[in-house]
């Protein structure tokens, strides 16, 4: 069992109508771009970088750099909120 402290951090992380939007399409596209993810979303680059480096402090999402592509799926714990957030 988390500690309070620690689902803290996944609820705060993901508090964010676009952050929960993002986790939901990383789910559905591992591997999706920065670039993608603004694209699909029609929303600011740096807006989406700011919110994908909130998902990643919180555990909640990862990054993985190719050269100058940073392709972006979903941690562990991200599997675990978007099942939890579908059946809520």
């Amino acid at each position: 069992m988390k500690t309070t402290k620690q689902l803290e951090r996944y609820f705060k992380g993901a508090a964010n109508h676009r952050r929960l939007e993002i986790l939901f399409l990383v789910a559905e596209n591992e591997g999706i771009s920065l670039e993608e993810i603004a694209e699909t979303l029609n929303c600011n680059l740096k807006t989406v970088s700011e919110h994908t480096r909130r998902l990643l402090q919180a555990g909640l999402l990862n990054k993985k750099y190719r050269g100058r592509l940073v392709e972006h799926s979903l941690s562990p714990y991200g599997k675990m909120f978007i099942e939890f957030s579908k059946k809520f």
